[in-house]
């Protein structure tokens, strides 16, 4: 089967490594990356279109997708204000959805996060919560939640907080047994490899996978 994939936020630490393991899949014939700027990669069967995601919802001449991958994502810190975290996190991710809708997509995946919860009182959680539930009433045949825990990779931006993370989670990580893999630091790159596998599989419906979840889906190839 020839597959064509659409991904937002392929700039991004695990949307960049997604990409390229889309590409390197070859029953991902086409592969269309939305974002506000170039990439410069250079390959026969990938495509750019830089959009305006405060403007996606009258974007109406992009091309029929079988699976959208959604990776847009940001900080409170990075955003400057709860309401430019939400604007990312919940608008953009939600009119994304709504292309996905539009152009026939039979499986969206999106990157959430651990912890997320519409009712939670952690006003993080609670947008990646409503975000979630916002999808759900779009009605995909197949709707694939990623919630990863902290990610590891270089990123562009600085972080401290995450970097201190980083650095004990290496001297930590034989802590994180049994429940406790659920909270474990992942790899951007394996969170990528979980959601190409996730989406190749095709599952119908609901799915949310968990932090151990995405290492046992991920760890491979």
């Amino acid at each position: 089967m020839e597959l064509k994939a659409m991904v937002a936020g392929a700039s991004g630490l695990v949307g960049g490594f997604l990409l390229e393991d889309l590409l390197a899949e070859p029953r991902y014939q086409q592969v269309l990356s939305l974002g506000r700027r170039q990439l410069g990669l250079n390959s026969p069967r990938l495509s750019e279109r830089r959009v305006s995601f405060e403007e996606l919802d009258s974007v109406t001449d992009l091309p029929a997708a079988d699976h959208v991958f959604c990776c847009l994502g940001t900080t409170l810190a990075r955003a400057g204000s709860k309401a430019a975290f939400r604007q990312v996190d919940f608008d953009f991710v939600l009119a994304l959805g709504r292309l996905a809708v539009r152009i026939g997509a039979r499986q969206f995946l999106v990157v959430s996060s651990m912890g997320a919860d519409a009712r939670s009182w952690f006003f993080y959680n609670r947008v990646k919560g409503e975000a979630e539930e916002a999808l759900k009433a779009l009605g995909f045949p197949g709707l694939q939640i990623l919630r990863p825990s902290l990610l590891l990779g270089e990123r562009q931006e600085k972080r401290p907080g995450e970097r201190l993370a980083i650095q004990l989670s290496g001297p930590l990580g034989p802590l994180f047994l049994g429940p406790l893999r659920k909270a474990k630091p992942i790899p951007a790159a394996t969170v990528a490899r979980a959601m190409v596998a996730i989406a190749l599989a095709a599952p119908a419906g609901v799915h949310v996978f968990a932090n151990d979840r995405l290492f046992d889906l991920g760890s491979h190839g």
